[in-house]
């Protein structure tokens, strides 16, 4: 496989902001497909129009779920996800709940990763489940994240939404998304069946290279045609 493909194999084009229209989607489908990165990420009601667009390509679709601040009930993203997978998605990114993580509540965090990733792989979906390290910013949560999904067999752990804002002491609002300390530490701390994903903030070839180099083997992007451009120009055919 040549580097451009191996870099766009990487990629999971991330189809999620809240003003996307139907038209958007469908655009932004053309731009997985030209580019036959790995999947595109889509919101739950348009996994059935994702997936007709890409029929005959080998872009995966993928959905969120709890998405973006993981608020849902365990119920609820039972649900959501068991209906992704009936409409046809075949990756699911799910975010944790923030607020029992900050608060120590282990044991529902856990049961609610697991209840998701089970009724994933029963329908012949992979899990991503999204930390927001934005918000879950202490090494020890993470690492217990990390031995989470381990222990209940998640597919892939995942640092962030792309939509953790907060707010600074001037009285602005930022985020950091995916950085580098992160997936090192993520990487370290999942087991060898676990992959990382990172999400938030790659916007350039030497962010995914360097993503990549940290431990991470895929990637949420939404500035895919950047990337592979560059990444075309750099290696060509190699």
């Amino acid at each position: 496989m040549s580097i451009v493909k191996t870099i766009a194999k990487m990629i999971d084009h991330s189809i999620l902001q809240p003003t996307h229209t139907d038209e958007d989607l469908l655009k932004q489908c053309e731009v997985a497909m030209k580019y036959d990165v790995a999947s595109v990420c889509v919101k739950p009601y348009a996994v059935k129009a994702a997936i007709e667009k890409l029929r005959g390509s080998s872009v995966a679709v993928g959905c969120v779920i709890g998405f973006p601040h993981g608020n849902s009930s365990t119920a609820v993203k039972i649900f959501e996800a068991k209906q992704a997978c009936y409409d046809g998605a075949k990756e699911i990114d799910m975010v944790i709940n923030i607020g029992k993580a900050l608060g120590g509540d282990w044991g529902y965090v856990e049961e609610e990763i697991k209840a998701v990733t089970d009724i994933c792989h029963s329908n012949n979906a992979i899990v991503k489940v999204i930390f927001e390290t934005d918000y879950v910013t202490k090494t020890g949560d993470k690492i217990h994240l990390c031995e989470i999904c381990t222990r209940v067999g998640a597919d892939f752990v995942k640092t962030s939404t792309g939509y953790g804002f907060v707010k600074q002491p001037d009285g602005n609002y930022n985020y950091k998304g995916a950085i580098l300390a992160d997936v090192e530490l993520m990487r370290k701390h999942s087991g060898p069946n676990v992959r990382v994903k990172c999400a938030g903030g790659v916007r350039t070839l030497d962010d995914l290279l360097k993503m990549r180099e940290a431990g991470a083997t895929r990637s949420g992007a939404t500035a895919t045609e950047a990337i592979l451009t560059e990444a075309m120009k750099r290696f060509g055919n190699k």
